[in-house]
């Protein structure tokens, strides 16, 4: 792993323990909203989607026909790992205070230590392997998965 992989790895993890931090920051200071508001929109959902990388990134998105963008797929892959990551971590908020609710120990601070906590803890996991993708005869159908409906 080089230097500049652990910084991006550690990215979301510190950005946790920043908005955790920003909270000692008066209550109405706008910086404290936007270090909480930026990690809650996107911290736990980009540590996720890290470990996820190479598991995405092995199918590619594919361009239309008539191509107009000469790098559709990569920006197309930007893109969806950016709205993955918006929505892993809203999911993941939501998942935290539901727990915190039926603990009937809900506060705002607590949600952001837990959030911190599994992200720091996502970011120390292992990336997924990706699969290789199926080898198939042109024209033919893709190979079913044992157990599968289809």
């Amino acid at each position: 792993m080089t230097p500049q992989d652990l910084v991006i790895r550690m990215l979301p993890p510190f950005a946790g323990w920043l908005a955790l931090a920003a909270l000692a920051l008066p209550g109405g200071s706008p910086l404290r909203g936007a270090a909480v508001a930026v990690f809650l929109a996107v911290g736990p959902g980009a540590a996720l989607v890290r470990i996820c990388g190479p598991a995405l990134r092995a199918r590619r998105a594919e361009a239309p026909a008539e191509r107009r963008d000469a790098a559709f797929e990569r920006h197309s892959d930007l893109l969806e790992q950016l709205m993955l990551a918006v929505l892993l971590s809203v999911s993941a908020a939501m998942l935290v205070a539901t727990v915190l609710i039926a603990a009937h120990a809900l506060s705002g601070d607590r949600v952001l230590l837990t959030l911190t906590l599994l992200t720091t803890l996502a970011a120390f996991c292992p990336s997924l392997r990706a699969l290789p993708a199926p080898r198939t005869a042109p024209g033919a159908a893709p190979p079913t998965r044992k157990g599968s409906t289809l």
